[in-house]
Order: structure tokens, then C-alpha cells, then sequence
């Protein structure tokens, strides 16, 4: 997965600009696994004709999920790994973004 994604896509779930489209639930499944795990951003993801997920060298780690963590001062452990490896380079996000700022508030916008 590599991290070139700057900003988030039109629909990212980490906007709060949009209708938030996920349940509370799923919000605090993303939270717990961005611990250890990428978030890859679903415009970058295939999956087959059965719907399954195929992982792909295409795959961009969500930019909105990248602002998010780094607002909280939490990055990922992939974050730092790639960080290390010159892979990642927060600076070159934008911070300005419409992102959540906690993952509290992120759950609170969704309607379930």
C-alpha cells in the first residue's frame, strides 16, 4: 500500500462535510484496527465479481484517515514504519481538509 494520497476523495467516510454514510459501529472497527492496519481508500480498492476484497499494489492508504490520526498525534504503526522508509511524508498533507477532528465526533455524525 503506499501513502501518496494528500487529501481526502469526495467521499471519504473521514469527511464531516458529507452525509456521513457508516454506522457508529463500523467507525469504532476502523478506529480500533488503523492501531496496526492501513486503510486503504476505497476508490483505490478491486474487488472480484463476487465481491470480495483483492488486494492490488494500486491501493492508497485514505488520505482523511492519515489527517485524522495525525491530528490526534496517534499515527499508525505503518504510518511510522512508513515514515521511516521515506514511503510517507505527513507534511505533504492537507491538514486543512474537512476532516474530523476525534473519532468521537465521527461517531457521534453517524445516524444509527
Amino acid at each position: 500500500m503506499n501513502f501518496k494520497m494528500t487529501q481526502p476523495c469526495a467521499h471519504c467516510p473521514f469527511r464531516k462535510d458529507i452525509r456521513p454514510y457508516l454506522t457508529r459501529g463500523k467507525v469504532r472497527e476502523i478506529e480500533r484496527s488503523l492501531v496496526h492496519a492501513c486503510f486503504p481508500c476505497h476508490e483505490t480498492t478491486q474487488h472480484d465479481d463476487d465481491g470480495a476484497y483483492l488486494k492490488t499494489e494500486e491501493e492508497t492508504h485514505c488520505a482523511g484517515a492519515l489527517i485524522l490520526l495525525e491530528k490526534l498525534e496517534r499515527p499508525s504503526q505503518m504510518m511510522r514504519i512508513a515514515e521511516r522508509l521515506h514511503l510517507y511524508d505527513r507534511r505533504k498533507l492537507n491538514m486543512k481538509a474537512p476532516v474530523f477532528r476525534s473519532f468521537k465526533a465521527m461517531i457521534t455524525a453517524q445516524k444509527d
